[in-house]
């Protein structure tokens, strides 16, 4: 079974990806800032992170740099999950490496299509 650690400071946005994603059978993992998600990055090692941009402590930016800088992590798949708009989210996930995009709100169908995607 997949573990997807997804990095969120919005409780209410965690709930409705956690759920999505259990009912579907992966395992999930919250962190609630950065340096919470580092730590379960380095922790845990999941399959794939789903990140927000715009985190409290540390930019999703950063943390972004962080793992792809270390070699037993940067191939993990990071999928950006944000409210940014469209065009920035798309040059921040070329910019800094990402494997995706899906905007806030939420889709459900575009998320799990691209968790899958990157799962294989």
């Amino acid at each position: 079974m997949a573990t997807i650690l997804v990095i969120e400071d919005i409780e209410a946005n965690f709930k409705l990806v956690n759920r999505v994603l259990v009912s579907r059978q992966y395992d999930v993992l919250w962190a609630e800032n950065g340096e919470t998600g580092l730590e379960m990055v380095n922790e845990h090692r999941p399959d794939l992170i789903l990140l927000d941009l715009g985190l409290p402590d540390i930019d999703g930016q950063t943390l972004v740099r962080y793992i792809r800088r270390e070699p037993e992590l940067k191939s993990i798949p990071i999928i950006v999950v944000t409210a940014w708009p469209e065009e920035t989210a798309k040059m921040m996930v070329e910019a800094y490496g990402c494997d995706g995009y899906v905007g806030k709100p939420i889709d459900i169908h575009r998320l799990l299509a691209i968790v899958k995607d990157n799962l294989k």
